[in-house]
């Protein structure tokens, strides 16, 4: 029996392509390796996202390269974005490699991984969207899965490329998310977080407008799922009819994850986003109005082309004033084929890092600040897995890898039970707490 190692680098919805290659190669009678090094194929699934990315893909293929090397028996694959953007290129630079795997051929990985296989490298925007019908292999613990509910995005951001790799947007049905998310709950999962690079146009391409509110109604009615949680807002898209269910429905997280991206006007309107410092603001002050308790998580990019001193000040007094639960920044850097890449001036990798720390030092404090305010009450944790003998688990304004996590102390939960436990500590991202015995 043959065994496949996979690296899957990058956003959760590239994770579901992942899993959905490796439930195509189980089916087929492949094994998986915990251990990449000890298998016969390698595949590793890039991202192309910005250029940290993109040097963390070419740096992972090189390794895997290098691991080839020892035994040319061994056969590695590359798949993602990267390959769907650069695929051409990186057949000719990276002859190490067997095969390269597009986003359109996600659903071919065991042609890939036999002898013949034609590749299509034609870089044009990917068509393919996972639909639930390849079973998946979950990777992620047992408490919760990603369910991506749409692939690819219209919106026409200067900083981004994700357009040009993974296509037009469109929406996966109702039926085929409900009848995945029902396959999930069986399996004993117990939280759903939806992804797409829109959640909040959910629908619409199907003629759906309230179409992220009846999805996550329906999803609702799902036996054994006990947390729904949507990711990838978009602030000019974020309609009162969603707001409404979360406020109605106890499944739906009152969590809100949207990217604002800047808050300075001209930033914004640079960035092909829209919007202002003032409409964000009413923005929050409505979601916060609609659903009481809600937690907020938000990005920025820092050092845009023409990001000047006032901008960030701008920024700077946004993220101070409204007091988001959770704040995340990316660099920028310049990508090919973006309106941002020749935008000028361009701002120097020092001014963009110390804009960085000021603004996440803020933060910090604001973070802490929110999460002290939980020391003394009892709260929901759902239980993710256990650390050097404690369970740890999240609660509901804590999305899964990236917003921190709730230490339990001598609890022998385990992932996907719930727990009632009183928080007892708080640092600026975790906190730490005890089972509730009352």
């Amino acid at each position: 029996m043959k065994k496949v190692g996979v690296i899957s680098l990058g956003c959760p919805k590239n994770l579901v392509d992942t899993e959905a290659m490796l439930g195509q190669l189980v089916d087929k009678g492949y094994s998986i390796s915990a251990d990449p090094e000890d298998s016969n194929i390698l595949i590793v699934n890039t991202c192309g996202f910005i250029e940290p990315a993109k040097k963390e893909s070419i740096d992972t293929i090189l390794r895997a390269a290098e691991w080839k090397t020892k035994d040319p028996d061994k056969k590695l694959i590359v798949a993602g974005c990267l390959v769907q953007r650069y695929g051409k290129d990186l057949k000719q630079q990276l002859p190490e490699v067997d095969h390269f795997v597009s986003l359109n051929d996600v659903e071919r990985i065991v042609e890939a991984c036999g002898t013949e296989f034609d590749e299509r490298l034609n870089q044009e925007p990917a068509e393919y969207i996972y639909d639930g019908k390849v079973r998946r292999i979950l990777t992620t613990p047992s408490s919760y899965a990603y369910l991506k509910i749409a692939e690819g995005c219209d919106h026409t951001c200067s900083f981004c490329a994700i357009p040009s790799m993974r296509g037009k947007y469109r929406s996966r049905t109702i039926s085929s998310i409900c009848t995945e998310a029902q396959d999930l709950a069986r399996q004993g999962v117990k939280e759903l977080v939806l992804i797409s690079q829109d959640s909040t146009i959910y629908g619409w391409d199907l003629g759906l407008k309230e179409g992220l509110a009846v999805l996550t109604d329906q999803l609702c009615k799902t036996e054994g799922i006990e947390w729904i949680r949507v990711m990838y807002c978009y602030p000019t898209s974020l309609r009162d009819s969603f707001l409404e269910v979360m406020s109605r429905q106890d499944k739906v997280c009152s969590y809100i994850d949207m990217p604002l991206q800047h808050a300075s006007g001209s930033m914004l309107a640079r960035m092909k986003r829209g919007g202002s410092s003032d409409q964000y603001r009413k923005m929050i002050d409505r979601i916060r109005t609609t659903v009481p308790g809600v937690g907020i998580r938000t990005t920025f990019i820092l050092g845009y082309p023409g990001e000047t001193e006032e901008d960030f000040q701008t920024l700077y007094d946004f993220v101070r004033d409204v007091q988001f639960d959770r704040v995340g920044t990316f660099l920028y850097s310049d990508e090919e084929g973006t309106a941002g890449f020749d935008h000028q001036p361009k701002i120097s990798q020092r001014v963009k890092q110390q804009r960085r720390r000021e603004l996440m030092s803020l933060q910090a404090g604001i973070s802490r600040k929110r999460n002290r305010a939980l020391i003394g009450r009892s709260m929901k944790v759902l239980i993710d897995g256990e650390e050097n003998g404690h369970s740890t688990g999240r609660l509901y304004h804590q999305a899964p890898e990236i917003d921190g996590v709730v230490k339990i102390k001598s609890s022998s939960a385990i992932a996907g039970e719930f727990v009632d436990a009183m928080i007892t500590g708080a640092g600026e991202y975790d906190l730490t707490g005890i089972v509730d015995q009352t």
